[in-house]
């Protein structure tokens, strides 16, 4: 990653943090941008939360966070010592109004009033506009104040209006940033390179040569410790309407004018209208729905989703979606993008498949096979383009054997990639918008999701399992194999 200069001193206003969010990636995020000279000694980290916990007591909390999960060959004593002198803690119900607010107001008086202020909303969604409401009220919304939103933007369409409308009538939409940290992962961000840099790719990056594209994120985690938030979202508002669709946004996009955020934004939004409709008549034959059983990984066994939630658990929640989505515009054509996500598979992997088309006729005496290109975004971030090359086996005749170039972008750069987390929190102080998400792309996004959203919970499409450490339930090989496509972990 390009080293960005320091930004202005600010105030990081956390609520919530104490949660299991801030320790395990805000706080690391910080702290490697402040070893790589991006934050000012000056800044402050201010935490608040219900707990009464004292600045030492957080201090502790936040010194445990950086120990477990910053890379012990880059947590310096020295460094963290001063980081840590900027982290501070005030004890506060931020959906309450009243009188628990002091403590916060005079932190905040003791710096000069033009400083930037991030209010970073670390909570459940349901919770963004009282906050909001109460920042305004108790006089803490400056013209350099921003506001940070975590995902979910709601459950559908119309909480998440009432979402963005509750904290659009205290803060200009210029101001809001809901985060979408892939959108801040290095290789998502490379697709933009990739495709726009290298006239070889974008000369055929349409309909013409591709002949299906596929957006995987796979994770080996089952639902740990987020069992209750899990069963009210699930994979389809957990990761696809928001992670994944935004991934397919960069795939399917047409050249922007420029690399501003509006110009970005603009043609994302073009994408997400064109998606094609799947009405909840339609999702028995373009989804698939399952959730993990009982099964093994690493060789250990472990338990199924209803185990995992609890005694008793009743749930009809999916822990596993696939969609066959398509993007009606002239670039596309009938191209499918197949979107899969799932808890507890076999290998964590997220990554895009751009699969090309085969020859229409081969001179060799076996067709070659179809190029694939392979865009890793982690782990092990790179690019990877399968290509048919000479057998150098001897033989009286031709042939072809497939090979991979491939690129790992860690050991092409020298370079440690950076979480997310770590570009993105500091692009909200700069005041930079073009890696988070504007209100209409998210009320796009959820026009396409809710009727697939209502078909499931009419069941007009069952809800499959499968064992966990699997890639998913055989329905979800069928749904690509209607067309003749297989997944990726099929093809090598």
């Amino acid at each position: 990653m390009a080293q960005l200069p320091p930004v202005d001193i600010f105030d990081y206003i956390v609520f919530g943090a104490t949660g299991d969010l801030t320790m395990r990636k805000l706080l690391p995020a910080l702290y490697y941008r402040y070893r790589d000279g991006q934050i000012p000694d000056q800044a402050r980290i201010i935490g608040t939360a219900r707990s009464p916990l004292s600045r030492a007591d957080f201090q502790a909390r936040a010194e445990k966070a950086l120990q477990n999960f910053v890379k012990p060959a880059d947590l310096d004593p020295d460094l963290a010592r001063r980081f840590l002198a900027l982290v501070h803690y005030v004890s506060l119900n931020g959906a309450e109004a009243g009188s628990n607010w002091p403590g916060l107001k005079d932190l905040l008086a003791e710096a000069p009033a033009d400083r930037i202020r991030v209010y970073y909303l670390a909570t459940a969604p349901d919770l963004y506009g009282r906050i909001c409401e109460n920042l305004s009220t108790q006089g803490l919304v400056t013209d350099q104040s921003r506001v940070v939103l975590e995902k979910p933007i709601g459950t559908d369409l119309a909480s998440a209006d009432e979402i963005n409308d509750g904290v659009g009538r205290f803060f200009p939409e210029n101001h809001i940033f809901r985060i979408d940290h892939y959108l801040g992962k290095e290789t998502v961000q490379a697709v933009i390179a990739l495709r726009f840099a290298n006239p070889v790719f974008e000369r055929l990056w349409s309909s013409d040569a591709i002949d299906y594209v596929q957006i995987t994120a796979a994770e080996t985690v089952g639902v740990e410790g987020r069992g209750p938030y899990y069963d009210k979202s699930g994979a389809m508002r957990d990761m696809i309407q928001n992670h994944l669709l935004q991934v397919l946004c960069l795939v399917a996009m047409d050249p922007p004018g420029s690399l501003e955020a509006d110009s970005l934004r603009n043609e994302k939004l073009k994408v997400l209208r064109a998606l094609r409709p799947i009405t909840p008549e339609d999702v028995a034959v373009s989804t698939v729905r399952a959730r993990y059983g009982a099964g093994e990984m690493g060789g250990k066994p472990v338990p199924g989703y209803l185990e995992d939630l609890g005694e008793n658990a009743v749930s009809n929640t999916e822990t596993f979606v696939a969609i066959r989505a398509q993007v009606d515009t002239w670039r596309w054509g009938n191209v499918p993008f197949y979107l899969r996500s799932g808890k507890r598979m076999a290998q964590k992997s997220s990554e895009i498949v751009i699969q090309f088309k085969t020859t229409p006729w081969s001179i060799f005496p076996e067709k070659p096979a179809a190029n694939r290109l392979v865009i890793r975004i982690q782990p092990d971030e790179g690019v990877m383009l399968t290509v048919s090359t000479k057998d150098p086996t001897p033989t009286d005749s031709v042939a072809l054997r497939q090979a991979d170039i491939n690129i790992a972008f860690e050991k092409a750069f020298a370079t440690r990639y950076p979480d997310a987390y770590e570009r993105l929190l500091l692009d909200v102080v700069r005041g930079d918008p073009v890696l988070f998400i504007r209100r209409d792309e998210v009320e796009a996004a959820w026009r396409w999701a809710d009727p697939i959203l209502q078909g499931w919970a009419e069941n007009k499409s069952p809800l499959e399992t499968y064992p966990a450490g699997s890639w998913g339930p055989d329905a979800a090989r069928a749904l690509l194999a209607e067309r003749g496509h297989r997944w990726h972990e099929d093809m090598v």
